[in-house]
């Protein structure tokens, strides 16, 4: 969509990023609800099948992940949403094959990865980061990640 005021105002502020999980409930949020939740990553997966790329929360993934040409970095809403799928779809693929590494969701609501020695992950910054300029590389993150 070109509506001239919002793309200068986007020019002269950047792009909104992040996303944030909200607790409704009284308790602790249950932690498979959450992964679950964070996996989703709709428009990454469908932006991926269109350039015949099949998400299945593998390293490999990430790989082919960062061979598609980058056609979203022309509508900034895309750009946006996209790269926090991007985040959100390493931080799984850490999540689901990282001993240890789980999510942890900050008091702003921000989710973060958790690995086993403590360290914490902004994979949402990592994803906008990729989304807008393809470096660094999601597999490349996942191998210093998971190296860690």
């Amino acid at each position: 969509m070109n509506i001239p005021f919002a793309d200068n105002w986007r020019k002269k502020r950047g792009l909104a990023r992040g996303v944030a999980v909200v607790s409704a409930g009284d308790g602790p949020p249950d932690a498979g609800a959450i992964a679950e939740l964070l996996s989703e990553c709709e428009l990454l997966r469908s932006q991926a099948a269109a350039g015949g790329v099949r998400l299945d929360d593998s390293a490999a993934s990430l790989e082919a992940l960062d061979q598609l040409l980058p056609r979203w970095r022309d509508d900034t809403d895309t750009l946006s949403w996209l790269g926090n799928d991007a985040g959100l779809y390493l931080g799984t693929v850490v999540v689901r094959t990282v001993p240890g590494a789980g999510w942890r969701i900050w008091p702003n609501g921000q989710p973060v990865v958790r690995l086993a020695s403590g360290r914490e992950i902004d994979v949402v910054g990592a994803g906008h980061e990729w989304a807008e300029a393809g470096v660094p590389e999601l597999s490349q993150l996942y191998a210093e990640i998971s190296e860690a």
